[in-house]
């Protein structure tokens, strides 16, 4: 087998080993939750534009996620009636009850830590927004040119909504179900066809050795 086609060889191998940590692209964000009953649901429309009622429960996560399918949800428990017992009802305002998920380590923008998971419960007016009860008892927050929520309760310090790298299913315990019976009974596509390529090029030098034997004979 000449040089050159052990050369070919050793790279085939190479990017199959390499191709279960392929990278795929992220953003780095707080995504925002309303609880339905015992589940999250990733909300349609940003704080700034619901206006929830008394007894609701808002949730937030920061994460690296590709998008809203693929997105973390607050963790922890995500009960009204716990999260707001020491704050009676009044006259004239609601009650919001909020989950604060910072997020992991993993996800933190580097050079910074993420505080503990936390909830509140604030009181505001009756019109109040999502993004008005969280700047009543979680600020400061910041936002972009694009009112983008970038930070709550000063966390994290810089960024907004940055592209990162990250590997393939980086929390699987923390993202949405996903059906996996499509992958179930045989190897990746990318697999069989690496596979092909290395019995190819295998097979091209065993043709080519075989030529230059007859040749010298």
């Amino acid at each position: 087998m000449t040089r050159r086609v052990v050369l070919f060889l050793l790279a085939a191998f190479l990017l199959i080993g390499t191709a279960g940590q392929a990278q795929a692209a992220g953003y780095r964000y707080w995504s925002y939750w309303d609880r339905d009953g015992g589940a999250w649901v990733y909300a349609t429309q940003g704080p700034s534009l619901v206006r929830p009622s008394d007894g609701d429960v808002q949730g937030f996560r920061f994460a690296v996620s590709e998008d809203s399918g693929d997105a973390a949800r607050p963790r922890g428990t995500a009960d009204f009636a716990s999260i707001c017992a020491k704050t009676p009802a009044e006259d004239g305002s609601k009650r919001v009850a909020l989950v604060l998920d910072f997020g992991t380590a993993s996800d933190a923008p580097s050079g910074e830590t993420p505080p503990a998971p936390r909830t509140a419960c604030a009181q505001v007016s009756p019109d109040a927004t999502t993004a008005d009860a969280l700047a009543a008892v979680a600020g400061p927050l910041r936002y972009d040119t694009n009112a983008l929520l970038c930070a709550i309760a000063g966390y994290p310090k810089s960024g907004c909504g940055e592209q990162v790298s990250q590997k393939q299913d980086p929390r699987t315990a923390a993202a949405p179900e996903k059906d996996e019976s499509a992958d179930e009974g045989g190897p990746s596509v990318g697999l069989v066809a690496g596979i092909a390529v290395i019995a190819a090029l295998a097979a091209a030098g065993a043709w080519q050795a075989g030529r230059r034997r007859n040749a010298t004979r």
